[in-house]
């Protein structure tokens, strides 16, 4: 569905990607992990034309995208939950998931605000307060909810649940295990290894704007050397 080929993206003259490699497929869910300043965000918005690389290729679908406008490639299916979710704080919640409706692939089973809350139902409960009102769990459900009712064939999560509680965290990998199971195409970026472990099927590690392994679920909890050398953890 996606794949990306030797892209090499740039800040100015400052070069942040280095021939970065990947690809997600259909009904896949994949992760995306390295420390903090690795370029895993820069990554990010190379694929949704934020900031476009100067060399590679981006294909979504076997097109390719590099060089379109942010918008136009969302249309093609691409959702994006921003790292800082980046919700509309003058607008309730309610008004948030409406502001961003659309489905532009003809999704047989269109995400609604109804079907939103029924997988986040705190979300329900909050549904008349303002963004700005909300806590960051709360925010980060409604920027995972904003993206599901553009109805995205492939779904990017940019810091799945950093910062959250950890109650608030085992809500969101619930719900990112209920999409999986709808084969949902799922881009996640995060550091918990333990729960990304238990939910994709093939894992990226970055490091200095390279992509320095990559393997299923299987080889990864096979070497935990992998962890301690380029997590962190």
């Amino acid at each position: 569905m996606l794949s990306l080929d030797a892209i090499m993206t740039y800040y100015g003259e400052s070069q942040v990607l280095f021939g970065v490699s990947l690809e997600v497929g259909a009904g896949e869910v994949v992760t995306l992990m390295g420390r903090n300043g690795m370029g895993k965000t820069t990554t990010v918005r190379s694929i949704m034309g934020l900031t476009p690389p100067r060399h590679g290729t981006i294909r979504f679908d076997g097109a390719e995208i590099q060089g379109r406008p942010s918008h136009r490639i969302a249309r093609l299916g691409l959702g994006l939950v921003p790292e800082g979710r980046m919700i509309f704080p003058t607008l309730n919640v309610r008004e948030n998931l409406v502001a961003t409706a659309a489905n532009w692939g003809k999704a047989e089973r269109p995400w609604t605000v109804d079907r939103v809350f029924g997988l986040f139902p705190r979300l329900a409960e909050r549904a008349g307060h303002m963004g700005n009102a909300l806590s960051g769990g709360e925010q980060q459900m409604l920027a995972v909810g904003r993206a599901l009712m553009t109805n995205p064939r492939l779904l990017i999560l940019d810091e799945a649940t950093e910062g959250l509680a950890p109650l608030v965290r085992e809500e969101i990998w619930s719900c990112l295990e209920a999409l999986k199971a709808e084969r949902q195409s799922i881009l996640v970026i995060d550091k918990n290894l333990e729960a990304l472990t238990r939910i994709a099927d093939r894992h990226y590690i970055m490091e200095k704007g390279r992509v320095v392994w990559q393997g299923d679920t299987r080889a990864l909890i096979a070497d935990p050397e992998l962890g301690h050398r380029y997590l962190g953890v």
